[in-house]
C-alpha cells in the first residue's frame, strides 16, 4: 500500500476521527445493565458473535461492495438503501447514518466521491477508501478492528473494566476479526443477514432503557 493511502487509513479509522463513534455502544449498555456482559469473558463472547454473525459481518460485506463500486453513484445509492434496510431497529439505523454523515464531512479535506445523501457508515467508508487506493482486504480487516475497539471502549466504561482488560479482549479477538474479514471477501449482497439475535434485542431494548449514557 502506498504511503499516502496508509496515512489516510490510519487517520480515517482512528478513534480520534470525528465520526461520533464514542457515543454509541451498539446495545452493549443494555447488555451490561441486564448482566449479559459483566467481565472479559462475556464481553469477548458477545463481540465474537457480533463480528462473526451480526453487524460486523453484514457491514463488512456492504463495505467491500461499496469499495468496488467506488464513484458509481447509482450502485452506491442502491447499497445505501440496502444498508438502511439491514438495520434491526431505529437506533441501529440512526447509529450508522449519523456516523456515515460525520465520516463524509470529516473526510472531505482529502476529497470524496459523490455519494447518496443518507449514506450508512460502512458504505461511506467503502466508497471513500476505494477511491483512495486503499486495498479492499486491508480496509475490511481494519474496519472490523476499529468496530471492535470502539465497542470495547464502551464496555470498559460501562462494566467497568480496566484498560488492560479491554486490550486483552482486543488481542483475543484478532483471529475472529481476520477470519470474518477473509470470509466476507467472496460474499455477495445476497449473503447479507445475521443471527446475533441477542445483540439485536439489546439494541431494541436500549431504545426504551431508563438511564442511558450512550445513544445506542
Amino acid at each position: 500500500m502506498a504511503a499516502p493511502a496508509l496515512l489516510r487509513l490510519l487517520a480515517w479509522l482512528s478513534p480520534a476521527f470525528p465520526t461520533g463513534a464514542f457515543a454509541y455502544s451498539h446495545g452493549i449498555e443494555w447488555a451490561v445493565q441486564n448482566g449479559d456482559i459483566s467481565n472479559e469473558t462475556t464481553l469477548r463472547a458477545w463481540l465474537s458473535e457480533i463480528i462473526t454473525h451480526g453487524t460486523g459481518r453484514t457491514d463488512t460485506i456492504l463495505l467491500r461492495h461499496a469499495h468496488r463500486a467506488g464513484a458509481n453513484l447509482a450502485a452506491l445509492t442502491d447499497m445505501a438503501e440496502l444498508a438502511r434496510a439491514t438495520a434491526s431497529c431505529r437506533e441501529r439505523q440512526s447509529e450508522s447514518l449519523d456516523q456515515g454523515r460525520a465520516f463524509m464531512l470529516a473526510a472531505a479535506p482529502w476529497g470524496t466521491p459523490p455519494v447518496p445523501q443518507h449514506i450508512p457508515y460502512p458504505v461511506a467508508v467503502g466508497a471513500v477508501t476505494g477511491q483512495h487506493g486503499i486495498p479492499e482486504n486491508t480496509i475490511a480487516a481494519a474496519f472490523l478492528q476499529a468496530f471492535a475497539s470502539n465497542l470495547i471502549s464502551a464496555a470498559v466504561r460501562l462494566v467497568p473494566l480496566g484498560q488492560t482488560a479491554g486490550l486483552r479482549v482486543l488481542a483475543a479477538l484478532e483471529v475472529t476479526i481476520l477470519t470474518a474479514a477473509t470470509e466476507t471477501e467472496s460474499a455477495t449482497l445476497d449473503d447479507l443477514g445475521g443471527c446475533a439475535f441477542r445483540s439485536d434485542l439489546a439494541a431494541m431494548r436500549h431504545e426504551t432503557q431508563h438511564t442511558r449514557l450512550f445513544r445506542s
